[in-house]
């Protein structure tokens, strides 16, 4: 989508939409950021908005809520982007947004390796920045954000110094909102190959333009510190590794061996790499497959290992999908447990959002029970300070990390 100026960008020109009878307004007035399309009252006006145009929000007495971002073609109708329905969405304001976030993260990271934003936790609803030291890898997930991608990069440039700036259009989130998958370099010079990113001890090597997402997850940070501190001569093994996350983590803190699984060949030549410029190249193994297929490998092999960590994409990604998504769940802590030698440890995480914690856990106890394994729960984590949670929408606060001691 290009960037055009939409009229209703100007408060006096901006068209209103309307709560239907009923729908309850004291919800969005007391923090949650989204109105979905059954909440609003449609008509040839409100379906003929441009995405991404900026609107009222009001109740059905007519009275004003919020300035909103719109989608009809969206099920999320309306973004809340402000409580001031009258503010004015230009490069003042998304500097003031992008100088909060970074004021944050320096408080909280010695160096330049974070997520700046995410998205309504940071005040900039669907918008994700990570980044890299002076490159920017930002995912426009919502129409408002994308229509105004130039404005937005321009305003993240100025406030961070950055010299490369990296459209990330990939993703199961722009679909939803009818936006296209055309990624590009917004700003500077991409790359000309992975990325060192120092964290917990470890080297990451993170592919920005051609990865997965962002082409790395930062989220997990807390949860890879609590491996590493688990690691020391441990055998480890890091299933849905991506670019070996757990397994590097557990190599920076004395492990003596790690296998990485992941079905992607680029990420665990990645990890690989990671482990080479971390001086432990002898000591990373890598196996390329599915993970459901290889867990049922190394058990019949009857390998064992000290600490085994499984963290897989989203197996309930919908409310429709939790079924499916909590027997996933079950069956990868029923293949893992037998792989943990006694006393050793099993982490297990999820980033499904409509899988909260005590449906994940209650799955993975069953799973572990199922493999006739006994278990305590040592640890209980989440995403790292840089994904700041909104407590009124769940979505943001999706990650959850268990490891059990068998």
């Amino acid at each position: 989508m290009t960037a055009p100026l939409f009229a209703s960008d100007s408060p006096e020109n901006r068209p209103r939409v309307r709560l239907r009878p009923k729908t309850d307004a004291r919800r969005l007035r007391h923090g949650h950021p989204w109105a979905y399309a059954n909440e609003i009252v449609t008509d040839r006006r409100t379906k003929a908005l441009n995405p991404g145009a900026l609107a009222i929000l009001e109740d059905e007495n007519r009275a004003p809520i919020a300035l909103v971002t719109v989608n009809p073609l969206s099920r999320i109708f309306a973004r809340i982007i402000d409580r001031d329905p009258d503010a004015v969405v230009d490069m003042a304001w998304f500097v003031a947004r992008l100088q909060r976030a970074l004021e944050m993260r320096e408080r909280l990271f010695d160096a330049p390796f974070y997520r700046l934003i995410h998205a309504e936790g940071d005040g900039l609803p669907g918008v994700i920045i990570d980044r890299f030291g002076d490159v920017l890898v930002i995912q426009p997930n919502a129409a408002w954000a994308d229509v105004r991608i130039d404005m937005l990069a321009e305003a993240a440039q100025s406030v961070t110094g950055a010299t490369t700036l990296i459209k990330n259009a990939s993703g199961r989130t722009r679909t939803l909102e009818g936006l296209d998958e055309a990624s590009g370099v917004l700003r500077g010079v991409a790359p000309d190959g992975p990325l060192p990113v120092p964290m917990n001890g470890a080297t990451y090597m993170a592919d920005v333009v051609g990865g997965q997402k962002t082409g790395l997850f930062y989220d997990q940070r807390p949860n890879h510190a609590f491996a590493k501190s688990a690691a020391a001569g441990a055998r480890v093994l890091d299933v849905f590794s991506h670019v070996g996350g757990f397994g590097l983590a557990a190599l920076a803190g004395g492990a003596v061996s790690t296998l990485c699984v992941d079905g992607s060949g680029p990420a665990l030549a990645l990890a690989q790499q990671g482990a080479e410029a971390m001086g432990a190249g002898d000591k990373l193994t890598t196996r390329q497959g599915d993970a459901f297929d290889v867990l049922t490998a190394l058990g019949e092999e009857g390998a064992q290992f000290d600490l085994v960590i499984c963290d897989p994409p989203a197996f309930a990604p919908s409310k429709q999908a939790l079924e499916s998504g909590m027997r996933a769940y079950e069956r990868i802590a029923r293949l893992a447990a037998p792989l943990v030698a006694q006393g050793g440890l099993l982490g297990l995480c999820s980033c499904s959002h409509a899988a909260d914690l005590a449906r994940f856990r209650a799955a993975c106890t069953r799973g572990i029970g199922r493999a006739g394994r006994s278990s305590a729960l040592l640890y209980t984590g989440f995403a790292g300070p840089d994904h700041p949670q909104l407590p009124q929408l769940a979505e943001t606060g999706y990650l959850k990390a268990l490891f059990y001691r068998l």
